[in-house]
């Protein structure tokens, strides 16, 4: 692969002492039945309720067993986990979407994902939301020059369009592309490729011998390329599966999908070791991911790697330097700014201009006190040290 031009197929602090129960092995924690259920949509809609909104607590909900339920809540809290203002959405541009660079693979591409639809749809309906996933692209494109177009990122975009509807998609897309896709959209694959290379590290560190058994095959990370820059949407047919996987990445370090790669490499061990140590046996065995993997061990697993074997502890061998990459070295910022947001039941009120001036002095006065600063050490201990960790590394990333 030509490092200077990126290809356009896809082929190619310290943990607590107090370990949470998933970092010392055991499963994570299920919903248990209805009740169970029920007092965990009580609490993902207290969180998004509270002044301002409990971001620490929707990400530790997002993670957890289950994630954010289902689709309506998760059109009221990937904005927050994004912090977007779905109520001051950009107008859609004046400039012809077909005059980009891109549109026409831009077409290409989604004429070709009739299976991220929904089984049984109308092809009159499935037109509409291709047509509509083709706008969306282009327009986070034309508001952000410095982006590249790659084979897959149709793939990330098509979920959050079935998910939201396609002007909420669009701005949450948006904030994707400029943070946590960020280094996927250079112009080469230079960014990507040393994205992966926290792959084998995290692998090694866990499992020294699966590590140098894939050394020995030079199977190298080019399995995971469409893992990664799809954030699985590719290579998955159950679209549940798919959005869930999005509830954890969303509320995670920007790494989380190449650590959850790990953690189903880490799961397949058996399949790997008993098969033939040589590269296009095992990248076969590994690109083509089973559809009935475990996602909530996974998920579960991928935590504890993180917690065990941060970013910053690989970044040597990684070959990445924080400061090159922008999408780690964006995130600080990024976590900082989501403390502070608002709930929809204020931003509604001052989008119609219905705040009184006390309130909008109220407002300001929250908005910029320094308790919100710190909200997200604020979890309690229940949480755990894994979990604790995931959400609160902010501080190393810079």
């Amino acid at each position: 692969m030509n490092s200077t031009r990126k290809s356009r197929t896809l082929t190619k602090k310290k943990p607590s002492d107090h370990l949470s129960p998933a970092t010392r092995g055991a499963s994570p924690c299920k919903i248990d039945g209805d009740s169970g259920r029920k007092i965990k949509l009580a609490a993902i809609h207290k969180a998004l309720l509270s002044d301002p909104v409990d971001v620490a607590t929707l990400r530790k909900l997002a993670i957890s067993h289950g994630g954010l339920l289902n689709d309506e809540l998760r059109r009221k809290a990937w904005p927050k986990l994004l912090n977007v203002n779905v109520f001051e959405i950009p107008p859609k541009p004046d400039a012809d979407v077909t005059s980009h660079r891109d549109y026409h693979q831009v077409v290409l591409d989604v004429n070709r994902s009739l299976r991220r639809f929904p089984p049984g749809m109308r092809n009159d309906q499935r037109e509409v939301l291709q047509e509509q996933l083709i706008n969306v692209i282009v327009r986070v494109l034309l508001r952000n020059k410095q982006l590249h177009y790659y084979q897959g990122y149709h793939d990330i975009c098509v979920t959050f369009l079935l998910v939201v509807g396609q002007d909420l998609a669009f701005a949450l897309i948006e904030k994707l592309s400029t943070h946590h896709l960020r280094d996927f959209m250079d112009r080469t694959m230079d960014s990507t490729k040393h994205i992966l290379n926290y792959l084998l590290p995290i692998i090694g560190k866990a499992n020294p011998e699966l590590r140098e058994f894939m050394d020995r095959s030079t199977v190298g990370t080019v399995f995971a390329l469409a893992w990664l820059i799809t954030w699985y949407g590719h290579v998955l047919s159950d679209f549940r599966s798919v959005v869930r996987l999005y509830d954890f990445f969303l509320a995670c370090h920007p790494l989380m999908p190449v650590y959850l790669a790990a953690a189903i490499v880490l799961h397949r061990e058996t399949e790997v070791l008993s098969g033939e140590c040589e590269m296009t046996y095992v990248h076969s065995l590994l690109s083509k991911i089973p559809q009935d993997l475990p996602f909530e061990n996974l998920i579960s697993r991928a935590g504890d790697l993180f917690v065990q074997y941060p970013p910053t502890a690989l970044a040597k061998e990684a070959r990445l330097q924080y400061k090159q990459s922008s999408t780690l070295s964006k995130h600080d910022e990024f976590e900082q700014t989501s403390l502070r947001q608002r709930p929809d039941t204020i931003l509604r009120q001052r989008k119609k201009g219905k705040l009184t001036t006390s309130q909008l002095k109220d407002i300001n006065k929250k908005e910029h006190s320094p308790v919100v600063k710190v909200a997200i050490w604020a979890i309690t201990a229940s949480v755990g040290a894994a979990l604790f960790a995931v959400l609160n590394t902010a501080a190393e990333w810079m």
